[in-house]
């Protein structure tokens, strides 16, 4: 296990190969660009699968007779109610009640728990509940994370593992084989398809990302980078931390209120997020922008002369045929169908306002 500071993927020569210069994101090198043309990339994750490597997640374990206590305080999630096999998602708040970062925290059996979270606070929040508890906090980056997304994947993988995918719900993991290596398989993922999040050590992953790229050419999966997950999770108004939520928001305000457990039990800023209800400031909507291409983010919406809102994950969607985003707007001009103007630099346009999910809004893909 190496030390948080210093982080490395093994896959990053596949990556340089393919053409990616890497990018940092959460302080390791990840594949914002490849040769391939992102649109491709796109398409393949929606018509066969795409492979991402998402190492960059932080992985961390959480051991010992007072785990369970701890990966519950710091989550809004009742992870009592999480058996061996499963996992949840949802968002790390502040004392405040605001949203400090967000995690799958999955059951992994026998008293551990794994977090997999981003670039927020979940570490630092971690270690504080763990302060005077019986429990240990591993941080994990010889365990890494690729992900394949996409409709062909579950009988694609099929054919390489034990495990019958076929079965494995929504949110469900299980140690098994792939490719002969020791996984972890998760039905998770950050796509709007069905996927799945396979965890193996540093020692085995190229292995299995070599042999997923070589077995599943033939039925178009290939490599996606980081540009192609922005465009496919905005799509799925898939949320990232921190641009579509922050220190600033409730998980009232940005669509998480569902994830707020009225547990019995407590959890870091609970009095106050629950007070919170009711007093929100914002909303997450979607925008469809009357614009030839992706804004920058950061412009503003604006509705009869006054400022109502800000554009923060901005993607041009190909298959859509639409320049979309998420975006933070007031109660009060969230209305799907809201006629709104971007103004930014370098751009001056009419927009509306759209549900989210822009794609796949009844979730069949995920959950069927």
């Amino acid at each position: 296990m190496t030390a948080e500071g210093t982080r490395n993927s093994v896959l990053e020569s596949r990556h340089r190969a393919l053409g990616s210069d890497l990018g940092d994101w959460n302080g390791m090198g990840v594949a914002w660009h490849y040769a391939s043309d992102p649109c491709d990339e796109h398409d393949a994750v929606r018509t066969a699968a795409g492979l991402f490597d998402v190492s960059g997640l932080k992985k961390i374990h959480v051991r010992g007779p007072d785990a369970l206590a701890v990966v519950d305080h710091i989550i809004t999630r009742n992870m009592a109610a999480i058996p061996p096999g499963r996992s949840a998602y949802g968002p790390n708040l502040t004392e405040e009640g605001t949203i400090c970062d967000d995690a799958i925290i999955f059951n992994l059996g026998d008293g551990e728990w794994m977090v997999v979270h981003g670039a927020g606070e979940c570490m630092e929040r971690l270690q504080e509940s763990a302060k005077g508890k019986n429990v240990e906090i591993a941080f994990d980056d010889d365990l890494h994370d690729i992900s394949l997304q996409g409709p062909k994947s579950t009988a694609f993988l099929n054919q390489f593992t034990p495990l019958d995918l076929e079965s494995l719900g929504y949110f469900h993991q299980q140690r098994t084989t792939l490719f002969g290596h020791p996984v972890i398989i998760s039905r998770t993922g950050y796509s709007g398809e069905r996927g799945y999040e396979i965890f193996a050590k540093a020692s085995h992953v190229t292995d299995i990302w070599d042999q997923i790229l070589e077995k599943g050419a033939s039925e178009g999966i290939m490599p996606c980078s980081f540009t192609c997950l922005d465009k496919i999770r905005v799509e799925a108004g898939l949320l990232f931390y921190p641009y579509d939520m922050t220190k600033e928001q409730t998980p009232w305000e940005v669509g998480l209120g569902w994830a707020v457990s009225t547990k019995g039990g407590d959890f870091r800023g609970r009095d106050a997020v629950l007070a919170a209800k009711g007093k929100e400031k914002i909303t997450v909507v979607g925008i469809d922008a009357d614009h030839g291409e992706a804004l920058a983010g950061g412009e503003k919406l604006m509705r009869d002369g006054k400022e109502v809102g800000v554009v923060n994950s901005p993607v041009w969607s190909h298959r859509m045929k639409k320049s979309i985003a998420l975006a933070h707007v007031r109660p009060d001009a969230a209305a799907p169908g809201t006629k709104v103007r971007v103004e930014g630099d370098g751009v001056s346009c009419t927009a509306t306002v759209a549900s989210v999910p822009f794609y796949d809004p009844q979730k069949t893909r995920t959950h069927g």
